[in-house]
């Protein structure tokens, strides 16, 4: 089986009886013990339906819009697009993937706040209309490339500030909403919703209820204005948990009935986009190189340890970095602590160890601290819940390229997905489903080959 995660036709593996996503992993580290070795991720088509199960049981009055900047791998935006998710694109690269899969204009929010010119009228083109603004140039903008677009608001509340830099340098207070609607009717563009600024790292849930009656006081400037609203998106920073969806769902839907009841005929909307795939993918990588660093004891880092150690401490090189895979390190999301191959003894003493990129700048860290055995260059690492912000356009040199996905299901998922009226041959029309055989002789014979 050979997953492609750049083309439009994709085969994903049927996984029948025993065999694990651990199995196929190690099928596909065995296959490039001979050539160069390249990381890789393997997605589990399975979770991501199951996200959206749970969405429709926790969150049933909000419709989710998925983040394509989160993770634009087709077979992502293939099994959302039938799950009848709504799409937020911020390039035309984005725009292009989302319309390639089938997705009606009106289920696509173009949200990148500082546009060019050329994109903005490609949206026109394509009959793209629900564009984000936060500024008058923007507006200004807007208003000439495209005058039939219907604006989101874009709003950034004292509520949904989470003092990072990220937070605080996007969307327009609530004392300059009045001035942009003004505007906004002075040009003849129509806004039709308010769009909230609530970062992935949002763990309060009184940030939406205060969202939630901020966007009331918007929507009534907006009526005194003359525009009538019907959008109103909570953003995203949806959790994993059961009970966080929970408590989001009572706390958002409480303030909805309140200030936007039934009868206003206001759509409620929010951006799941982590939390969708982030546990759907593993990233395997490779080790390219290593260093021992003997610990100073009159450095200053060790200075104050009563019992210093004579260990060294390892740095190892990995094939991929903060400028590939690991680029969610520079919006400071939480890198979970890697697992080592199935076939890597793990057994013997762990050691300080440090995981870098491979571009040996000194900002491509990946994992300042994590404990692990003694590891030889060649060695596989395995990082689970990689599949949020990993699959973007590389951001290293020009020999960079985004590492291949093999897809996955398992039968009884994919049962499950049937039962959803999801098929192969009247939705999924660039799956080609594969049943996938796992040769257990082969991964231990990869034991007794060198790396």
């Amino acid at each position: 089986m050979k997953g492609i995660s750049d083309e439009p036709h994709f085969s994903v593996g049927l996984l029948e009886g025993a065999t694990s996503l651990c199995d196929v992993i190690d099928n596909h580290i065995y296959e490039q013990t001979w050539s160069e070795k390249k990381a890789f991720f393997v997605a589990d088509l399975g979770v991501i339906m199951r996200q959206h199960v749970r969405w429709r049981t926790h969150m049933a009055q909000i419709r989710p819009f998925y983040p394509v900047r989160c993770n634009s791998s087709p077979g992502v935006i293939e099994v959302l697009a039938v799950l009848g998710t709504g799409f937020i694109c911020s390039n035309k690269f984005e725009l292009d993937l989302v319309q390639s899969h089938g997705i009606p204009c009106e289920d696509i929010i173009y949200s990148g706040v500082c546009k060019q010119v050329s994109q903005i009228k490609y949206a026109a083109k394509t009959g793209i209309d629900l564009l984000v603004c936060d500024n008058e140039t923007e507006l200004r903008k807007i208003s000439r490339s495209h005058p039939n677009a219907k604006l989101l608001l874009q709003v950034s509340t004292e509520a949904s500030i989470q003092d990072t830099e990220l937070s605080m340098s996007f969307g327009c207070s609530l004392k300059d909403c009045r001035h942009l609607l003004t505007s906004a009717k002075e040009l003849g563009v129509e806004v039709v919703g308010v769009r909230s600024l609530i970062s992935h790292e949002c763990k309060d849930i009184h940030v939406y209820t205060n969202t939630i009656s901020d966007a009331r006081c918007v929507f009534d400037m907006a009526e005194e204005i003359g525009f009538k609203m019907k959008i109103l998106d909570i953003g995203g920073g949806f959790g994993g948990s059961d009970t966080q969806l929970d408590l989001i769902n009572h706390a958002v839907m409480s303030m909805v009935d309140q200030y936007f009841p039934p009868v206003s005929g206001v759509t409620i909307i929010g951006e799941p986009g982590s939390y969708f795939v982030s546990s759907a993918l593993t990233l395997a990588v490779n080790i390219i190189s290593k260093e021992v660093v003997v610990q100073d004891c009159q450095d200053e880092a060790h200075a104050d340890d009563p019992y210093p150690s004579d260990e060294p401490e390892f740095q190892y090189y990995m094939n991929e970095g903060v400028y590939g895979c690991f680029a969610c390190k520079l919006t400071e999301m939480v890198i979970t602590a890697p697992n080592l191959q199935t076939n890597t003894c793990s057994k013997g003493p762990v050691f300080c160890s440090s995981l870098w990129g491979p571009s040996g700048d000194g900002l491509d860290l990946v994992m300042e601290h994590c404990l692990l055995p003694e590891l030889n260059i060649g060695d596989w690492l395995m990082f689970s819940h990689a599949g949020g912000y990993s699959l973007g356009q590389p951001l290293g040199t020009s020999d960079s390229s985004t590492p291949p996905v093999f897809y996955v299901v398992s039968s009884k998922d994919w049962f499950d997905m049937q039962d959803l009226g999801i098929t192969q041959e009247a939705t999924l029309k660039n799956f080609s489903l594969v049943p996938y055989f796992f040769n257990a002789c082969l991964t231990d014979a990869a034991l007794s080959i060198p790396a």
